[in-house]
């Protein structure tokens, strides 16, 4: 379900479609390849980054999430890990871990949460053509794969900027000392290289408006923590994960901002968990952004996209925030010719990008994660 009342030029009678899935993926060329001999198959080919390149066409950021075929051995369960000189195996007993969840292990008996992987997420760029329709070329020779020892358990969900024709990519840098936002810069959208830490632990999402306001960058973030304090019982709002503002000089030095985004509210269909999606655009009425919310269900959780109206000026200001309308849906249709590879329990669509087409919008999220999904929306269904 998208909200779209019209089928655009060239998409025929749908809207939806996957553009890129785990089989378009070439392991023989996977940066694994360097240490990891096992089997190894892609468990997700999802939540791509989406920009407009130079040369007109579309690049889509791929996080390419590559499992081992058999990840239990001899009573341990092993986690793929970076070091400086290639990829090596790590075995935890499987006395230890509880593996109820199929996308990580927990390890028991620990104060606070640890995880590990069985998978290792690096990024693939795919280039479209400039309608977003066709593959042009799918570019392994430009790919990002860990180069710190912050991104030793991988790279993943990144969100593509343009602003004044340089490239800010941000990313989320997985590993033992940290699970913080790293950022990329590129000078042709393409090829990009690694700025470093912008912000510290499970300071995820974030996603950089496409252009300064007041000469400083803005950015939406989402800390995670385990302690979040209640509400007044009289408030709208419920306690928990929200999206929040930092401003910067440069892109490399963040300070939080004092005014409130995006938080949970009471009756909201997404009210468990709120987060960013793709980087806010600007529009005629505004600065607009698509971001997700999370329903209570199982382990994962329902994952939905809904959609804010930022004042052009002062961004903090909100114009409006749809949070009870989804904008899009999982559809089980996109997914049914490889439901055999699916391995969540509950729907799940995560938007990370969007690009102006004129009538239309185009946006990028990541379909189950398991592929790339490409939506069409009608300009007016921001109305």
């Amino acid at each position: 379900m998208t909200g779209t009342e019209r089928a655009p030029d060239g998409w025929g009678c749908m809207t939806d479609r996957l553009i890129f899935t785990p089989a378009d993926v070439d392991l023989s060329r996977s940066p694994l390849r360097r240490g990891i001999v096992d089997p190894t198959y892609v468990l997700g080919a999802f939540n791509p980054g989406l920009t407009r390149l130079a040369n007109g066409n579309l690049l889509l950021m791929v996080r390419v999430a590559e499992a081992l075929a058999e990840p239990v051995v001899d009573d341990h369960v092993r986690a793929i890990r970076w070091t400086g000189t290639g990829y090596v195996l790590d075995a935890f007993s499987l006395d230890a871990v509880d593996m109820s969840d199929p996308r990580q292990f927990e390890m028991r008996g620990r104060a606070q949460r640890i995880l590990g992987l069985t998978s290792l997420s690096w990024l693939l760029p795919v280039e479209l053509d400039a309608a977003g329709e066709t593959i042009v070329a799918v570019h392994y020779d430009a790919a990002i794969e860990p180069a710190a020892s912050y991104q030793q358990y991988g790279v993943e969900d990144a969100r593509i900027s343009r602003i004044n024709d340089i490239w800010y990519m941000t990313t989320c840098s997985v590993g033992a000392e940290r699970h913080g936002t790293t950022l990329h810069i590129s000078r042709d959208g393409l090829h990009y290289d690694l700025a470093g830490l912008v912000l510290d632990h499970q300071n995820k999402d974030m996603i950089l408006f496409e252009g300064r306001v007041a000469g400083m960058f803005l950015a939406m973030t989402r800390p995670l923590g385990e302690c979040y304090f209640a509400y007044p019982p009289d408030s709208e709002f419920l306690g928990g994960p929200s999206i929040n503002f930092a401003a910067s000089p440069d892109a490399l030095h963040w300070r939080p901002l004092a005014a409130p985004g995006i938080g949970a509210r009471k009756g909201a269909v997404g009210a468990m968990k709120v987060g960013g999606g793709s980087p806010p655009i600007q529009t005629p009425d505004g600065w607009l952004t698509i971001w997700h919310g999370v329903e209570a269900r199982d382990r994962v959780g329902i994952y939905r996209s809904f959609w804010a109206l930022m004042d052009a000026d002062d961004p903090t200001r909100f114009l409006r925030i749809e949070d009870e309308m989804p904008l899009i849906e999982a559809n089980p249709a996109l997914t049914a010719p490889i439901a055999q590879q699916m391995y969540l329990p509950t729907p799940v669509v995560f938007t990370t990008g969007m690009v102006d087409m004129g009538d239309d919008y185009l946006v990028a999220s990541g379909e189950a994660d398991l592929a790339c999904r490409l939506t069409r929306i009608d300009k007016a269904r921001f109305a």
